[in-house]
């Protein structure tokens, strides 16, 4: 009898260390720059509905980190932040979890001036491209040759203007709110080249992989069952999982 109780007890005490090492976090730390309408540092936009449905549900609450993109990077693979927002699929290649599932996707464009003959992915592959530091769309681009990074977008239309970049490359959103501050935007071209799924990049962590894990499982379950089509509806941005 003593035997049986002892066996007993290492079993329950067992199953409990197995249940506290695998319990969730109460919260993830979700580093992003700031998007209009998307991932917004008041905690309102897309993204950040997405994945309060995401996560909420399972008890995991959302703690927001608004830092510049390259910034939200850095702090995932330092341990410093659970996941980073708006990542494309293995655009780093240490230090990340990357996912299954996407939660969006950008529609990938190039700005031009309008005088110029549209683009195509042939095309690209000879002119001289800008895009903003540590979006590497030269993995995701084909056979690109001659490109820069910029730290910031303020210069950028001069820079078309005065030919010093054939093409700007960008999400077509934010492409779309830079040429809001062009005093003649018919002067310039938007060009569709690819849309690109989006991913949240998670830290390589024992922390992380729980969460990544956690976040496909209920992504399975949201995409199957349909109930984040109004909230792509509510914000007026195609639903990407049809």
């Amino acid at each position: 009898m003593r035997r049986w109780w002892l066996a007993l007890l290492v079993g329950v005490l067992a199953g409990a260390g197995v249940q506290a090492e695998s319990a969730l976090p109460q919260h993830i730390l979700l580093a992003s720059d700031v998007w209009e309408k998307d991932t917004e540092a008041d905690g309102t936009g897309l993204t950040w509905d997405i994945l309060r449905r995401v996560f909420e549900p399972a008890g995991v609450e959302l703690v927001i980190q608004s830092v510049p993109y390259t910034r939200s990077i850095g702090l995932v693979r330092q341990g410093e932040a659970d996941a980073w927002v708006g990542s494309y699929l293995h655009e780093v290649d240490s230090g990340v979890v990357y996912p299954r599932w996407h939660y969006d996707s950008d529609q990938v464009s190039a700005l031009g001036l309008s005088q110029r003959p549209a683009p195509t992915l042939a095309s690209l592959a000879s002119a001289q491209l800008v895009w903003l530091r540590g979006y590497a769309f030269q993995r995701y681009l084909p056979n690109l040759k001659h490109y820069r990074e910029v730290r910031r977008d303020s210069d950028i239309l001069r820079m078309l203007q005065y030919k010093r970049a054939d093409f700007y490359i960008d999400a077509q959103d934010e492409i779309e709110k830079l040429l809001e501050g062009a005093s003649d935007s018919t002067s310039f071209r938007i060009t569709p080249l690819i849309s690109q799924p989006l991913y949240l990049g998670f830290a390589d962590t024992s922390r992380g992989r729980a969460l990544a894990l956690l976040y496909d499982q209920r992504m399975d379950v949201l995409v199957k069952n349909g109930s984040l089509r109004p909230l792509f509806t509510r914000w007026q941005q195609p639903y990407p999982f049809d």
